[in-house]
């Protein structure tokens, strides 16, 4: 049972995008472990818009 939550766990963050924050402090971290990193908040920003003005990475009709 643990097994299969962890494994839905691990897709529904995959999914809905929430393991890319995640990554990209380990990427900055790793590459650089002084740089300054973005807050959640504002790494969330910059990813939106830059979805919405590239009409490649997805639709959004409103």
């Amino acid at each position: 049972m643990r097994r299969a939550a962890a494994r839905f766990r691990w897709f529904w963050r995959e999914a809905s995008g929430e393991a890319t924050y995640d990554r990209y402090l380990a990427h900055t971290r790793g590459h650089d472990p002084a740089a300054e990193v973005l807050s959640r908040r504002a790494f969330e920003r910059q990813r939106t818009d830059a979805q919405e003005a590239d009409p490649r990475e997805g639709f959004r009709c409103c």
